[in-house]
């Protein structure tokens, strides 16, 4: 019998994406699934996930946990009356056929726009009740409810799925059959930490709130629920790995995470051919390779054409795919822009995010019409167009626990330019004279998070664009390189096997 995996998360590309983790969602199951496992995503009933889904077979009720001291039927709203009782509803994805699984909670999920946060961009005053019952739905699947299909593993992402795992702590203390468990860290500053009051309405009881537990400074944390109670913990490249059981990376919970450090594997996202290949992108005509650039300079000329740049082939075209945040090391950016124009450069950016920066950018857009071209937002199709069409992408990140748009870049020719952190350390190699003259060179590196850091590393692009046949060596070279998902279902399934034999069906101490 195959492998059955639950694949716990929040969103998934093309149905709803507000970063990385939908891309993930989207091509790490069809490769487990290319590899014998037999997965089936859950995830929660957003109104854009239910457009997206066809409906297949009967639902299931998610009873409360009534008696065992767990959710016992969660209103949308502190202090309000208990909500109809949330349901599953099992379908496929209709793009990719992928069978999931869909989260009813009526008044907790059914609303329109961000998942997170509100129109303010605060966050939604019920997210611990939306993600507890995820994880109580996750929970009790894990057990059982659905006799027809019985997970032998329980996968759950980010601090969204982290309550699961203590869910099936208390089930497996009450006698309850319990799955091996695996939980990936995607963005470890992200934590999903909520007041003491929580605890009632959330169903957890004494066992659960001590510091080897989930309680954190005298709150509630998802992540460290996750973090304690999972079989395995996963996160997304070996360097992050590292670096999280440090002070500085390990936002207070390295002390955790340096408990199980034996339990702690760094896997590196993979890029999915099917959405990001130059060669065979519906999105950008001509197709190019590293063998026939003709696509990528005609890429270039839209690209200038779409942000108002000046129609300019040899201009050194520099471009941000990001969100507009300190984290992303994105308050450098309006430091250097000067410098970069007036060495010929230009500069595209998508993204949207701090308020500051983004009125800083919009500001350099103005000091310097032509060669900086700015779109506030997020676009899909746009990001191709942006990505295919520069010639450098900049990820100058305070912390990046992968990063896949610096995959993207290598993937479209589109030369990385990094901070030597998380993922991108591990799959950029600088263009410095040695790597030049062994052929390893992938792009640009520095270390500091300083704007004359960064202006250092612009100066070195700038600096091996003049020497046309090193720029094209590493240009085919980072090209050449594959971060697939085979490689990453691959390392996955080995953790499983190992959560598996770490499983003994009992609940800890």
């Amino acid at each position: 019998m195959n492998l059955r995996v639950l694949y716990v998360c929040s969103e998934v590309f093309p149905l709803l994406k507000t970063g990385g983790l939908a891309d993930v969602s989207a091509g790490l199951p069809p490769a487990l699934a290319k590899q014998g496992a037999d997965v089936r995503l859950l995830l929660p009933a957003f109104p854009a996930i239910v457009a997206g889904v066809t409906p297949e077979g009967p639902s299931l009720l998610v009873p409360a946990g009534g008696s065992m001291g767990l959710p016992a039927g969660l209103g949308p709203h502190p202090g309000t009356t208990p909500g109809p009782t949330p349901w599953l509803q099992r379908g496929r994805i209709e793009a990719t056929g992928q069978p999931v699984m869909l989260l009813h909670a009526p008044g907790l999920l059914d609303r329109p726009g961000n998942p997170y946060h509100d129109a303010k961009g605060h966050p939604w005053p019920d997210s611990a009740e939306q993600f507890a019952w995820l994880g109580w739905a996750a929970a009790l699947l894990g057990t059982g409810l659905d006799s027809g299909w019985v997970p032998d593993v329980v996968h759950g992402h980010d601090w969204h799925t982290g309550l699961a795992f203590a869910y099936l702590d208390r089930l497996a203390a009450a006698g309850q059959r319990r799955p091996a468990t695996v939980f990936t860290i995607h963005n470890l500053a992200y934590q999903g930490v909520f007041d003491v009051s929580t605890r009632d309405r959330l169903g957890l009881p004494d066992p659960l709130f001590r510091i080897q537990g989930l309680e954190f400074h005298g709150h509630v944390s998802f992540m460290k629920a996750g973090l304690h109670y999972a079989d395995a913990i996963t996160t997304v490249s070996p360097t992050y790995a590292r670096e999280i059981t440090g002070v500085e990376q390990g936002c207070g919970l390295d002390g955790v995470l340096r408990e199980r450090r034996d339990r702690l594997h760094g896997i590196l996202n993979g890029v999915d051919d099917a959405v990001w290949d130059p060669a065979n992108d519906a999105l950008v005509k001509p197709g190019f390779s590293a063998d026939d650039l003709r696509g990528k300079a005609a890429a270039k000329a839209r690209l200038q054409q779409r942000l108002g740049l000046k129609a300019d082939p040899d201009a050194l075209l520099f471009c941000v795919v990001s969100r507009l945040t300190e984290q992303k090391g994105l308050h450098l950016l309006p430091g250097v822009i000067d410098e970069l124009v007036a060495r010929g450069g230009q500069l595209a950016v998508l993204g949207a995010g701090d308020a500051l920066i983004e009125q800083a950018l919009q500001h350099a857009a103005q000091r310097h019409p032509g060669a900086v071209g700015l779109h506030i937002g997020y676009d899909e199709a746009l990001a191709h167009t942006v990505i295919a069409g520069s010639d450098v992408i900049l990820v100058p990140s305070r912390f990046e626990p992968c990063g896949l748009t610096q995959l993207y870049g290598l993937r479209y020719g589109t030369l990385p330019l990094v901070r030597a952190v998380g993922g991108l350390v591990d799959t950029v190699t600088d263009s410095s004279l040695e790597h030049l003259d062994d052929g390893s060179a992938s792009g640009f590196v520095f270390h500091d998070l300083s704007e004359a850091a960064l202006l250092s590393a612009l100066r070195r692009a700038f600096a091996l664009r003049r020497r046309e046949a090193d720029w094209h060596a590493v240009q085919r070279h980072a090209m050449s390189l594959r971060f697939d998902w085979a490689r990453a279902a691959t390392d996955t399934l080995r953790v499983y096997a190992l959560a598996r034999a770490d499983a003994t069906g009992t609940a800890s101490a």
